[in-house]
């Protein structure tokens, strides 16, 4: 399946130095009129798609992911952008780049390797608990592994891709990190996994992508 993507990089001076949740509410504060830059109606409700926006923080840059509707709109925004406000400091911009293509997501003939760049939120409060119930590592990898396979069912479904035969996971290798979710500490996880599924780099897998957390950039020797 074809979708349209963009990805403006925003290179600042000095380099970003925060996360990607940061990006995310400078730039929602700053145009707090179009709905999908935070994924909120304006009644407050929250928006129950996959991220149509998407920001991230890799090696001191900013990048911000347009997917389907929200090429169009980073477009729109990109002439505005002179500076980035993040944590009382403003960073100015000093060099934009704009790149707008088609990117495929669907099932893969193979196996591809990905890696989370950013800790993959897989856990609710619900099955945390029983994630820290199981007593082996073998049983809570393969509690992930059902876990990724449907956060790739419904992102397939938000996109309207049909999934149409099984999607497998052969080998995952994931190490839990502590990480921080609106200041409070959260599990996530990070490593490698191998699924026959094409997935873009730098999107997201998991909860809260749109502020960063399960970034995945596919391994160079796939590609």
């Amino acid at each position: 399946m074809n979708i349209q993507q963009s990805i403006l990089r925003l290179v600042t001076e000095p380099p970003l130095d925060a996360y990607g949740n940061s990006l995310r509410g400078c730039i929602s504060n700053q145009f707090p009129q179009y709905a999908i830059l935070h994924n909120h109606r304006e009644d407050g409700s929250f928006l129950y798609l996959y991220p149509r926006v998407q920001y991230r923080i890799i090696n001191g840059e900013g990048l911000i992911i347009g997917i389907e509707e929200g090429v169009s709109l980073i477009q729109t925004l990109e002439p505005y952008l002179e500076t980035i406000a993040l944590k009382g400091n403003t960073y100015p911009i000093v060099r934009k780049q704009f790149i707008s293509e088609n990117v495929q997501f669907d099932l893969a003939g193979s196996s591809n390797t990905y890696g989370f760049l950013h800790p993959w939120l897989a856990l609710n409060e619900q099955n945390y608990s029983e994630y820290m119930k199981l007593g082996s590592r073998w049983k809570r990898h393969e509690f992930l592994r059902r876990i990724l396979t449907g956060n790739l069912l419904s992102m397939a479904k938000s996109l309207g891709y049909i999934v149409e035969q099984e999607i497998t996971v052969p080998s995952m290798a994931l190490e839990e990190k502590t990480t921080y979710l609106k200041g409070l500490p959260m599990v996530g996880f990070l490593g490698t996994f191998s699924v026959n599924f094409e997935i873009p780099d730098y999107w997201g897998i998991g909860k809260s992508v749109s502020r960063g957390f399960g970034t995945i950039e596919k391994f160079e020797k796939n590609k």
